[in-house]
């Protein structure tokens, strides 16, 4: 099973993107701050991560830092309501996959989750 973790603050965005990925057969995982996601044990069988930028405490980008010195490899989109070039660009460098503002395009996000689990190793349906 393909798992597929969500991270966003807002209810609605989350329950919206975990009903996308689990319409294309994957498994989602929602969490609703980083630090739940943190404590949830499920990193290490999280294929792809979907995280908003900006949040109350961690923040998408400090997770991805984290991700990175810990040496764990998942691919990150990030989503958010707050483009910033300035914090595309860093993301971008750091190996994230997407960038996407909100509102996003369906098509847009699946382009990306595709990208994403295509560079997965072992990932199926």
């Amino acid at each position: 099973m393909t798992f597929i973790s969500i991270i966003d603050d807002n209810c609605m965005v989350r329950e919206a993107i975990a009903d996308l990925v689990q319409s294309l057969g994957y498994e989602a995982r929602t969490f609703e701050s980083v630090e739940d996601f943190l404590g949830s044990g499920r990193l290490s069988e999280t294929s792809c991560l979907i995280t908003d930028v900006h949040m109350p405490g961690l923040d998408g980008l400090e997770l991805q830092s984290r991700l990175v010195a810990q040496g764990l490899h998942i691919q990150v989109i990030f989503v958010t309501a707050f483009p910033e070039e300035r914090l595309r660009k860093r993301a971008i460098h750091a190996g994230a996959v997407g960038f996407l503002s909100k509102p996003f395009t369906e098509d847009a996000l699946v382009h990306c989750m595709e990208t994403a689990l295509a560079s997965t190793p072992d990932v199926s349906r």
